[in-house]
């Protein structure tokens, strides 16, 4: 009879040889975090297209909706999955429904297999990513306040690793067993990024030196300010993040919910509202998260623009965003003309900047009003404006510049009680997107883009 393989027997085969320095658990949660983020951003984002898998343990390490839709997955995770708690599961980000423009209604977690973690699996942390031009796996070893961060990219441990896994879910799901073996033969012959590990590691030691206040005594004074600006950045990223971890947790409940149990229409529309509210704040903190990362990266990367149809997302969106505004009595009215020309921009960021720029620009509107968006061509631009038109009987709109910055990236207006991007916070992400901002009190909002073929 065969031993039985477990992601710890895995772990163990990885950490032979490998000689480092021990660190407390919060110093290796703030390395597994960033090392997540450094993957992702980095180098995923570059090769995710072209298809591949991952498997993790105990929760989905991945936290971009695109990924999970691209590669197919395996996730080993003990019994209660998504109520799982432990205190090893701070090492890991909830699968985080940060974008759902493209999937289907309340389809949040069909797309990877969920199988059941035992005892002796154990619950450090554990990612494996291969698709044809990147492979990696990172792990945590160690014990309490004694872990190293694990990293491999090497083709003897990678081939390994792979047969492992695949012996593990033979023992536990033929069937699975059977689908990862195809999903690995269908990657052909696999392309060894050598370049990975060298420039991994400079990566995150850079990143994680950002995290540490500059201690450079000539330029003190002169950074104080900057660092206070990056410093409550920071922490904005972080709340963001824990605001929308038990919202989407909330819409997997719903999405289990509406599945599993026959309910009366008024319940279901009821869950299926509050679901689109879960997904309203989801997206707007989502939009601060990028406005803090922003602000907060001493020496931010550059996006990479593409040409896009600005048009085209707006027929996308606009069905979500009558939803949206009609909630509140507000009317929207978009005037396009045929044949505009693409643009340069991001169109998956662009998306949620513009239903942020939507929902700041109406906060506090009364109902009857309507909003109108614009789009023209402006030489080697293109130009969009956002009005509003008020109802006949009304006099006066409520200023929404009445709120004061309370952070480098954020306002507050009393009159409205909200949170909004500051005007410095949104200038600079459209300006991150291609985007230049003009806002004058009478003629609202307006946003030029570059053609994609001017010069």
């Amino acid at each position: 009879m065969k031993s039985q393989i477990t992601i710890k027997k895995i772990q163990d085969f990885l950490i032979q040889g490998v000689q480092t320095t021990y660190v407390d658990d919060d110093t290796c949660r703030r390395m597994w975090w960033a090392s997540l983020e450094v993957i992702q951003k980095d180098f995923l984002s570059h090769h995710y297209k072209q298809g591949g898998i991952w498997v993790s343990s105990p929760l989905p390490a991945l936290n971009d909706k695109k990924f999970f839709n691209q590669l197919h997955g395996w996730l080993w995770s003990p019994k209660g999955f998504p109520y799982f708690q432990n205190e090893n599961a701070g090492f890991l980000p909830i699968n985080n429904n940060n974008s759902d423009k493209i999937k289907k209604d309340f389809d949040l977690v069909s797309n990877y297999k969920v199988l059941n973690l035992s005892e002796k699996d154990g619950y450090e942390p554990f990612l494996m990513i291969i698709t044809p031009n990147f492979q990696c796996i990172l792990s945590i070893a160690g014990e309490k306040d004694k872990k190293y961060l694990l990293m491999k990219c090497d083709e003897e441990s990678l081939k390994i690793s792979i047969e492992l896994m695949h012996a593990k879910l033979n023992q536990a799901n033929y069937e699975e067993g059977v689908k990862f073996r195809d999903a690995i033969n269908n990657l052909g012959n696999l392309n060894m990024n050598n370049q990975f590990e060298k420039s991994f590691w400079p990566i995150l030691s850079a990143k994680l030196a950002n995290l540490v206040p500059n201690q450079n005594i000539h330029n003190s004074v002169k950074n104080d300010e900057k660092n206070e600006q990056i410093t409550e950045a920071k922490l904005l990223r972080a709340i963001s993040h824990e605001v929308r971890t038990p919202l989407a947790t909330i819409r997997t409940l719903i999405s289990s919910t509406l599945k599993k149990y026959n309910m009366d229409e008024s319940m279901r529309n009821r869950l299926i509202q509050i679901d689109n509210e879960c997904n309203e704040q989801i997206d707007r903190f989502g939009l601060i998260f990028n406005a803090a990362e922003l602000v907060s990266n001493e020496v931010p990367s550059l996006n990479e623009l593409a040409k896009i149809n600005l048009a085209e997302i707006f027929k996308k969106l606009a069905p979500s965003w009558n939803k949206q505004l009609k909630r509140r009595g507000i009317s929207l009215k978009i005037d396009i003309p045929n044949q505009l020309p693409q643009i340069l921009s991001d169109s998956e960021k662009l998306e949620l900047m513009l239903s942020g720029l939507i929902d700041k620009n109406t906060r506090g509107l009364k109902e009857g009003s309507t909003l109108i968006l614009e789009l023209r061509p402006a030489g080697q631009k293109l130009k969009l404006q956002l009005k509003v038109q008020l109802e006949s009987n009304q006099k006066e709109i409520q200023k929404k510049d009445n709120g004061s910055d309370i952070s480098p990236v954020l306002n507050w207006n009393p009159q409205t009680g909200s949170l909004q991007l500051s005007q410095n916070a949104t200038q600079k992400l459209l300006a991150s997107l291609g985007g230049h901002v003009t806002q004058r009190r009478d003629t609202g909002l307006t946003v030029f883009f570059p053609i994609s073929d001017s010069k």
